[in-house]
């Protein structure tokens, strides 16, 4: 059966634009039927009628302009704004001086006041402060003078449009959190999915070749043996889940869309220390970690796992085949500290200093080094017998610092 996909959408800011759309169109014939009871007090009326055939023309098409934020472009949110203040200078064309100082409305009315909101619906509160800046201006000159009722309407409006540019804001903002939530509970219902079907198909023939291998012997054994490991490895990546799926919720035309993208790889970008060490898990590897994500800069994190690699690496090749080793994380305050250790016969004393010398620099450059350039410290102890323990800090601080200079640099 074909594999659908399900899109969810979601939007509060929606209405509102279904608002605006009916708030313009009510307004307009508002401020035409003003004009219609007063026609004979206006000196110039023909001005009048001119400014509402076109006030008319541009509500009724430009209704589709104001059905979503995609289609509410910045050139018609300049135009929508010019007509509001310029049929709010033309009433001193087209009314009487008398009118206007005794506080008659303006041409447009409160139709300037759509205007207004769709700054605010589209860009928030701070272009709304700017559209309601320009339309006080506006009847500020209009008036003549600072009045009572004029500065009343022009702070109403201000307050207003800043307000509801404000609580637009937040609640795309919490669409973008909702989505998110929403994407990682569908990633972790898909995740447990995967888990189940794989421990009911792969992990148990991986089981079974372990036991038959064991139980044949000679090269069947050593089958056994790599099955064993691989089904140590599957089972801990399985039940860690500790891949963080990449996530970016998008507002669109029609609301938060979530989709899965490729994150870019920022050197500042937190990654969960965890994800990067838990595959280096296995039959003769152990990792003990914290319940809690263990975030550094990405930059630090790839840096400390390679370190870890390399340790490991070191076990592998000296310690022998049948070595074990335990990677401990530890996630303190002020740093992260990561201890690798294992169960061979140790590193000889001077032998360090020995292989430096011959030119095998893997402790000093893909360890230590790697750490320096951290900021932190690797700390090597070996007893001939007793294994070697490989202690790696990074201070979180530093870390974060030296991460956003190479950055800049």
């Amino acid at each position: 059966m074909a594999k659908r996909e399900r899109v969810m959408r979601m939007s509060v800011e929606q209405p509102l634009w279904r608002a605006l759309a009916g708030y313009r169109v009510l307004t307009m014939l508002y401020a035409v039927g003003l004009f219609c009871t007063a026609y004979d007090e206006f000196a110039r009326p023909w001005v009048a009628v001119a400014f509402y055939a076109v006030l008319a023309v541009w509500t009724l098409a430009t209704l589709p302009k104001v059905a979503s934020e995609a289609a509410c472009t910045k050139r018609f949110l300049a135009v929508d704004l010019t007509i509001a203040v310029t049929g709010i200078l033309l009433t001193l064309v087209a009314d009487t001086q008398q009118r206007i100082h005794e506080g008659g409305p303006t041409l447009p009315s409160i139709w300037t006041a759509g205007s207004v909101l769709a700054f605010a619906i589209k860009g928030g509160w701070r272009w709304a402060a700017f559209a309601s800046t320009a339309v006080a201006v506006a009847n500020l000159i209009e008036r003549g003078a600072p009045v009572r009722d004029t500065v009343h309407n022009v702070i109403l409006v201000w307050v207003a449009s800043i307000a509801i540019g404000y609580v637009v804001e937040v609640a795309r903002a919490s669409e973008r959190t909702l989505a998110r939530a929403l994407e990682i509970e569908a990633a972790t219902r898909e995740r447990e999915r995967l888990a189940r079907d794989i421990h009911d198909s792969v992990l148990q023939v991986l089981a079974m070749v372990k036991r038959r291998g064991a139980a044949l012997g000679g090269e069947a054994a050593e089958l056994g043996r790599l099955a064993g490991e691989q089904e140590v490895a599957l089972r801990t990546l399985v039940s860690g889940g500790l891949v963080p799926v990449s996530r970016i919720s998008e507002d669109t035309a029609q609301g938060a869309v979530v989709r899965a993208v490729e994150e870019p790889d920022d050197p500042d970008t937190p990654v969960d220390l965890r994800a990067l060490l838990m595959p280096y898990a296995g039959a003769r590897v152990s990792v003990a970690e914290p319940g809690a994500p263990v975030t550094l800069p990405a930059n630090a994190a790839r840096e400390l796992a390679a370190a870890v690699g390399a340790a490991l690496d070191n076990v592998e090749r000296h310690a022998g085949e049948h070595a074990r080793a335990w990677i401990l994380i530890e996630d303190w305050p002020d740093e992260v500290i990561v201890t690798v250790r294992d169960d061979g016969p140790g590193i000889p004393e001077g032998r360090l200093a020995q292989a430096e010398g011959e030119g095998r620099m893997g402790v000093a450059l893909s360890i230590r080094g790697r750490l320096r350039d951290l900021g932190g410290s690797a700390d090597l102890v070996s007893t001939p017998g007793q294994g070697t323990e490989v202690e790696l800090k990074v201070p979180k601080s530093e870390t974060t610092s030296e991460t956003t200079a190479r950055g800049k640099r």
